[in-house]
Order: structure tokens, then sequence, then C-alpha cells
């Protein structure tokens, strides 16, 4: 049976969160002050905080900046996942994945069509992991980025999830390159 696993120990991770927006700041950032006030609640450590413009070389270079630096785990990133001229998020991060966690976005869009129903098609919320590092792009609502941390990345990013969980693999995921 899925749930916590009270006789294992939590493991904290050490998370970068970053915003895409070109009219927001830190100080008026709702979806990015959510998910570090989620994961700070959760026992995890908030390594890095930005806010970068909707511009593609802007977010891919934070991004490679912070999947270069060993004190992050995981990267969320919020905004941009849409549709118009602006959103380039996926565009920016996707070509850097090792490797796609396909099913996130499978359970993101279940957990959405629950909120907000047909409209979460408008989201190209996606994840991967690269270089060791778990990166999932998130819409910039604060709803949406609710539904998934409350949804999938609070027990995925939590040890103690059974029967299995994104943490306990993390030091697996460079496996491939000590060969």
């Amino acid at each position: 049976m899925a749930g916590i696993d009270d006789t294992r120990a939590f493991v904290p991770i050490r998370i970068a969160i970053l915003t895409m927006s070109d009219t927001r700041t830190l100080a008026d950032d709702k979806s990015g002050n959510l998910l570090a006030e989620l994961a700070t609640k959760a026992g995890h450590a908030i390594a890095a905080r930005a806010l970068v413009a909707d511009d593609i070389e802007s977010i891919r270079s934070t991004v490679i900046d912070w999947i270069s630096d060993p004190y992050i785990d995981c990267i969320l990133t919020t905004g941009g996942t849409g549709f118009t001229g602006r959103d380039v998020t996926p565009e920016a991060i996707t070509p850097l994945f090792e490797k796609s966690i396909d099913g996130f976005a499978a359970i993101f869009h279940m957990l959405s069509y629950q909120s907000v129903g047909t409209s979460t098609m408008q989201s190209r919320a996606c994840a991967g992991v690269t270089r060791g590092t778990y990166i999932f792009c998130l819409p910039g609502s604060p709803g949406a980025c609710r539904d998934a941390w409350d949804g999938i990345l609070k027990l995925q990013l939590d040890a103690r999830h059974r029967p299995c969980n994104l943490v306990e693999i993390l030091p697996r995921l460079e496996e491939h390159r000590r060969g």
C-alpha cells in the first residue's frame, strides 16, 4: 500500500526554485513563495532561489548553473508552461533532460483536471533528470503549484514514501558515469 512508512528516516534534500516571469519580482512571486514555503515545511532546504525573464537563454543558463552545483538535488520551476508566445520554459529546459519523467505530467494532469477541468490541457508541465538533478517544470499559478506539491512532489521527495520514491534513488542517478 502506498504511503509514508514512519519506521524510515526522513532525508531532507536541497531544492532550488526558479520562477519565470516578465512581470513579477521575488517579493510578489506567489507561486515561488508557495513552493519555498511547502518545501521548507516538509523539511527540505532551499538551496537557491531566482526569478528570470521568460527568455530561453536566461532560463537555460540558470538551470545549467544549478545542475552543475553539487549542493542542489532538485529544481522546481514555475511559470512559462502555457502556449503564449512568451511561454518558453519547456523549450529552454527539456533539451537538457537526460531522461524524461513522463509519469509526472500524466499524474499532474490527472490531479489538475480535478481542480480546473479541461483547462489542464493548456499546461505543458514536464519533468526530467539531468546529471543527478531532478527538474520539475510547473505552471505559474499557485493552485497548480499546490496541486503538484501536495499530490506528487511532497510524497516522491520523501524518502519514507512507499513503495518507492525519488529520494532513495538519488544516489544512483549518476552510476552510469562511474564506470
